[in-house]
């Protein structure tokens, strides 16, 4: 059986869900985010180490306005409902992606959950808002170049990447809802060797049986990592 450390979620197909029943579409984005909410809890159950959510991508700016400011709202409204529950049952929240593009509001709260739960070891929450892989690689050239490190060997570059305080930095398993079959550039170099589940339900309708059903299939699955 392969051993499951690390999930990550491309949760997508929110606005397809909205449109397909005539809601708005940000009440598809509230209802798959509730989705994610009650998938978050049973991977801790489950005693599950780290879970990723990739929230919004350095190509979501493209979106109206409006959407971008309401989703920036939500996971605003998230981080301070749950907090208090990440200190409760010792989840370190970890940001993936940029800091200075996001509202001031939603920075403060992102850096204020990172510094109440860095010394916490029992989970990761990885929470990637204005994230995207090529952007996480050029960035963390960027600051190696900044400080004069010359890099050597992948050990290197991994400790300048936004997963460099995971306890379990590689996804052993990534899902992407709404039956799109592609990666989007998601965690690039973290997901080299992750196996991977595209499911064809939009994020609002995807349920814990059916995660749950997505963690056999992987545990199922013999993981030979080129060898």
């Amino acid at each position: 059986m392969a051993e499951l450390q690390h999930i990550a979620i491309i949760p997508d197909g929110n606005r397809r869900w909205a449109r397909a029943r005539n809601m708005p579409t940000l009440e598809g984005h509230r209802r798959g985010f509730s989705a994610l909410e009650k998938m978050a809890n049973h991977i801790r159950k489950r005693g599950i180490h780290t879970l990723t959510v990739w929230a919004f991508s350095t190509e979501n700016w493209n979106r109206e306005k409006d959407e971008i400011t309401y989703l920036m709202k939500l996971y605003e409204t998230w981080l301070n409902s749950n907090l208090r529950t990440a200190v409760r049952d010792k989840v370190r929240i970890i940001h993936l992606g940029r800091k200075d593009r996001i509202p001031e509001s939603l920075r403060k709260k992102l850096i204020e959950a990172e510094e109440k739960t860095k010394s916490y070891t029992q989970f990761n929450l990885g929470f990637a808002v204005d994230y995207g892989g090529r952007d996480e690689i050029a960035r963390a050239f960027e600051n190696m170049k900044n400080e004069t490190a010359e890099v050597t060997d992948k050990d290197q570059l991994a400790a300048y990447l936004d997963t460099r305080d995971f306890t379990h930095p590689f996804p052993d398993l990534v899902i992407r809802t709404s039956g799109e079959h592609r990666t989007s550039g998601f965690m690039t170099w973290q997901t080299a060797y992750s196996e991977w589940i595209f499911h064809d339900k939009y994020l609002p309708d995807f349920t814990i049986p059916d995660l749950d059903l997505c963690i056999q299939d992987y545990q199922n699955r013999q993981r030979r990592f080129g060898k």
